[in-house]
């Protein structure tokens, strides 16, 4: 089974890789750790630098409880919700896996808009881990 980590390092990041190892150990699952940046002349050197040393370091993690893993720093012209949809659909993933965070009331019926890019423009199951 392939899981997409859809990882920023943000605060929901830990929830996030624990809940994928969860689903990696049960279906013997390989983890592409994923981050979207917006790319061209709107992603600067230090925006790279910080995504480069999340996904290490969420690697790391994985690395050190014997999950298989990727990790990936996407830069393609994409908004990060399409662009994770789109590497999803490349790469054969079976299950996306993304933190949302909760706003207010409201903003918990309508998650941010790169999940919602995923959730509906997924060929694949989408978990969201708050």
């Amino acid at each position: 089974m392939k899981i997409l980590v859809g990882y920023k390092g943000t605060n929901v990041g830990k929830d996030l890789m624990d809940m994928a190892v969860k689903h990696a150990k049960a279906f013997d699952g390989m983890i592409y750790i994923v981050t979207s940046l917006t790319g061209g002349d709107k992603t600067d050197q230090q925006e790279i630098i910080d995504a480069e040393k999340n996904l290490e370091t969420a690697k790391a993690y994985f690395d050190s409880l014997g999950i298989k893993n990727e990790t990936h720093l996407l830069i393609r012209g994409f908004e990060p919700g399409e662009d994770i949809v789109n590497f999803a659909r490349e790469n054969k993933v079976d299950e996306i896996m993304i933190g949302v965070r909760s706003r207010s009331k409201v903003g918990k019926l309508i998650f941010g808009s790169t999940a919602q890019a995923v959730i509906l423009g997924s060929h694949c199951p989408v978990m969201t881990v708050k």
